[in-house]
């Protein structure tokens, strides 16, 4: 197994944990940061995984492969869950969140506010944080990757 595919699928086991942690109400602030620096720890772990000698270049590549390995799994295990949550709430408890202003705002796009609501919203707004969230992720895994591999050559 190369080390990028081995650092990638570690990277993912943390980020589904840190989505299972997100659930509980009062931890769930500290996930996103947490996220964010895993994205940049499994770049580094990418390029520790890489033979000597090791250069920026390199790291940065298998840094962004392992970390988009790791978003990918992480994102759609976190759609899943977005998924069963908004199965489980009503509508109107998920639109009852939102401030007037963005449902007016939404309303006055032509969206249906209900549209955002329940599974197919939750379905696509997944999607769309899903794509977001691997861009930042491979930027993050190129940065600690070529970092690390820069750090440490041999």
């Amino acid at each position: 197994m190369s080390g990028w595919l081995k650092a990638g699928l570690i990277g993912a086991a943390v980020l589904v944990l840190l989505n299972l942690i997100g659930l509980i109400p009062l931890l769930g602030c500290i996930t996103l940061p947490l996220t964010i620096l895993a994205y940049a720890v499994i770049g580094g772990l990418a390029a520790s995984y890489m033979p000597p000698v090791r250069t920026a270049g390199q790291g940065a590549g298998q840094g962004a492969l392992a970390a988009l390995i790791a978003a990918l799994i992480g994102g759609i295990f976190g759609m899943i869950i977005a998924v069963i949550q908004a199965s489980l709430r009503g509508t109107a408890q998920i639109l009852s969140q939102l401030p007037p202003e963005v449902l007016q705002a939404i309303q006055d796009s032509g969206i249906p506010p209900r549209f955002l609501a329940g599974v197919g919203g939750a379905s696509i707004c997944g999607s769309v944080c899903c794509g977001v969230g691997l861009l930042i992720a491979a930027a993050l895994g190129a940065i600690g990757g070529a970092i690390f591999a820069a750090a440490k050559p041999d």
